[in-house]
């Protein structure tokens, strides 16, 4: 694995924010809307995460797997690759780049498990294989990921401030509900995250960013990307999205065959 984010092909990969959450033709043809689109990957991010607690892997493993879906759907149509199935298979594909394999035998017994009698969600083991070489090639091979955990712990430290480590983390997890792993360095996302515990917390850090030279414009703008998704969503953190407003937009996608 690339040991430094700056050579790495997921830096190579970042892109601007307004080429993200851009709605593909064949799902704009089915009427889902930018909104529902955006929907959709947080619901799914949420299935991922809830999944991923069944079979008991790390949290580095759920961020890779979630960042695989997000660009993704950057690149290809929800209604030519069905979210229901891409999630779990971007579970199973993180749990290996991660060294954490998870069977998938494991994962088709959890999601029937959590999905009960909804036949959308019901896949065999063929299904999460064959789409795993589909999102390989929609991924381009290129698998490796940078999360802001790293450089949020070691810039903790070396801001004196440790005592906000958990609620910190939790803003790094929170980020995953959006696309900014996509848009930004990881070590941006951590220093906005920091930023947002360090007010709420009532912390005077102005002086140590100051020392530290980054662009403080984008990462208030992080900042505030972060604020309004907690003010626009309103989200079970179980369960995501009720099945009355999400299940109306997942039925615009194809039916399995």
């Amino acid at each position: 694995m690339a040991a430094n984010f700056w050579t790495s092909s997921h830096c190579k990969q970042l892109l601007d924010p307004e080429d993200v959450d851009v709605v593909p033709l064949a799902d704009r043809e089915r009427g889902i809307t930018p909104e529902e689109f955006r929907l959709v990957k947080i619901h799914m991010s949420f299935h991922i995460w809830r999944l991923a607690q069944q079979v008991k892997v790390r949290q580095r493993v759920i961020a890779t797997a979630v960042t695989y879906f997000r660009r993704v759907y950057t690149r290809k149509s929800m209604s030519e690759y069905d979210p229901r199935l891409v999630a779990p298979t971007c579970l199973y594909l993180a749990s290996k780049v991660e060294e954490s394999t998870v069977q998938a035998r494991l994962l088709v017994f959890y999601i029937k498990k959590m999905c009960g009698s909804d036949d959308k969600y019901r896949f065999e083991i063929k299904d999460i294989l064959e789409m795993e070489m589909k999102l390989l090639e929609a991924l381009d091979y290129y698998l490796v990921v940078f999360h802001p955990y790293r450089p949020l712990l070691n810039l903790l430290q070396d801001a004196g401030i440790t005592d906000l480590t958990q609620f910190a983390w939790g803003l790094v997890n929170d980020t995953y509900k959006m696309d900014l792993i996509l848009i930004y360095p990881p070590y941006m996302i951590a220093l906005a995250c920091i930023y947002i515990a360090s007010v709420l917390k009532d912390k005077d850090t102005t002086s140590w960013f100051e020392e530290l030279r980054v662009d403080m414009n984008t990462v208030k703008n992080i900042s505030m990307e972060i604020l309004d998704f907690y003010d626009t969503y309103k989200i079970d953190p179980q369960r995501g999205f009720p099945d009355d407003k999400i299940s109306p937009v997942l039925n615009k996608l194809p039916a399995k065959s």
